[in-house]
Formats: structure tokens, C-alpha cells, sequence
């Protein structure tokens, strides 16, 4: 293991508790706090008021409704960020967006429609 893959990686809302490694496949209803990193195969629904990092390489088929999506990898489903979406040169995404704020890089791919909530809208 590499001195980079040692350190933790902090967000703005601590440092990411879980990672679901790059050789690991998860399917169900997962459901978390702290922040969250999944960098392989997740098949399901993921619901969580906090923050969730899908990494490069990482392939995501659910609905998602999170505090924080940052998207590195690939995501089938529908997303709503209540607080932000931020999508990474490397990310895709292939269903509807719902967020607060939007940030998208150069090379995302995105195929579905955005909607922005309001700050007042849960």
C-alpha cells in the first residue's frame, strides 16, 4: 500500500469513516452519517443526510439522496444532493439530478435533467 493510499482523505465534513474499496461489490439499502467513499460496484439505494464520494472507476446503479455527492465515476440512477453536486471530469451520470448547487467539470458526462432546489426546499 502507498504512502497516498495511507492518508485519509478529509472533507469539509471530516474525514471519510468508510470506503467500500475498489475490489468490493455491495448491493442493498445502505444508509450512513460520517462521510462516505465508494470507489467499486454498488447496486441499490443509498439514502444518508451526509457526505458521499464516488470515486474514479467506481460504478454506482441506484437512487441516491445524500447531503454532499461528489461524482468521480460512473452513476445509473437518480441523485438528489440536498446541499451540493459536485461532478468531476471523470464522472457520469445517467439519470435526473436534484440539488442546491451544482458544480460540473470539463468532460462529465451527463445524460437526464437538473433541478435545482431552493434553499428552503428539503
Amino acid at each position: 500500500m502507498s504512502k497516498k493510499e495511507m492518508q485519509p482523505t478529509i472533507t469539509e465534513h471530516g474525514v471519510i469513516a468508510t470506503i467500500l474499496g475498489k475490489e468490493t461489490a455491495f448491493s442493498g439499502t445502505l444508509a450512513f452519517k460520517k462521510p462516505l467513499q465508494i470507489s467499486g460496484d454498488f447496486t441499490g439505494e443509498i439514502i444518508s443526510d451526509g457526505y458521499l464520494v464516488i470515486s474514479e472507476g467506481a460504478r454506482v446503479k441506484a437512487n441516491i439522496k445524500a447531503g454532499t455527492v461528489v461524482v468521480g465515476g460512473t452513476i445509473i440512477g437518480n441523485v438528489t444532493a440536498t446541499q451540493r453536486l459536485e461532478m468531476l471530469s471523470t464522472g457520469k451520470v445517467q439519470g435526473n439530478i436534484r440539488t442546491a448547487k451544482l458544480q460540473i467539470a470539463d468532460g462529465v458526462v451527463f445524460d437526464g435533467n437538473c433541478e435545482m432546489l431552493s434553499s428552503d426546499e428539503p
